[in-house]
């Protein structure tokens, strides 16, 4: 069956030139976008109750925006100045170009690793006398707290966030030829808030392997996965499956 409409379990791109633009120009389907998770920060009050006091920590540990963004809020609940000396320890680029909404950039001592967490490890083991606090989400990979204890480091995880799954009532009657999930988070919210849902001939795109695993473990038909050696990127796989369906 051909595709016509894919609907993204995530927030829209801002950029104006997103890899789903160039995939809607070329292929003509019709792209929405609707988070099926989002993230609610927990208060000042639940960060003390975890026995955090933000004036223990000489270096912190970001693994996304999300991360920054509830940092400093819970920073500026807890009227905690953070110091000038503070470091900061970036899973990539872009978390630490982030950073910029809350310190000037070129003032701060900001490590940065390239993309995955693992390879912040160097720098974790040459700061070794620092103490870590890792603002997270109450979901957080398994990988990240394994690697932390793996490396000696004097570490605490604060919880600073909740993954929250979105109510989707209002797409009940809205059906799509493609359904497109980064997350575990995401398949759950789909047989949360449709516990009927039945595939059919509604195909799945999944990215990464937790994902997979999830929409396995639910019963659903895996129909398109990435990323792969061919298909790094999911655009690049709904790109690839597309192509081919569509011109039967």
């Amino acid at each position: 069956m051909k595709v016509k409409t894919i609907l993204v379990s995530q927030p829209e791109p801002k950029m104006e030139n997103s890899p789903y633009s160039r995939l809607i120009d070329k292929e003509k389907v019709k792209v929405d976008f609707r988070p099926f998770i989002h993230v609610e920060g927990v208060d000042a009050k639940n960060v003390r109750q975890q026995k955090i006091d933000l004036n223990n920590y000489t270096a912190i540990i970001l693994t996304s925006r999300n991360a920054v963004d509830h940092f400093f809020r819970i920073a500026e609940e807890m009227r905690f100045k953070v110091p000038d000396t503070m470091k900061y320890f970036c899973q990539s680029e872009a978390v630490a170009y982030y950073l910029q909404k809350y310190v000037v950039y070129r003032k701060r001592k900001i490590y940065v690793g390239k993309r995955i967490f693992n390879e912040l490890v160097p720098l974790f083991k040459k700061y070794k006398e620092e103490t870590f606090l890792l603002p997270s989400s109450d979901t957080l990979k398994p990988a990240v707290p394994e690697t932390l204890d793996k490396t000696g480091i004097d570490w605490t995880r604060g919880i600073f966030y909740k993954t929250v799954i979105s109510d989707l009532s209002d797409l009940r009657d809205v059906y799509y030829d493609v359904l497109v999930f980064f997350s575990p988070s995401g398949i759950e919210s789909l047989l949360k808030n449709f516990p009927d849902f039945e595939q059919n001939d509604t195909r799945i795109a999944v990215f990464g392997n937790s994902t997979v695993k999830a929409a396995t473990d639910a019963g659903l038909r895996i129909d398109i996965k990435a990323p792969t050696p061919e298909t790094p990127s999911m655009t690049m796989a709904l790109q690839k499956y597309i192509t081919t369906v569509n011109k039967r």
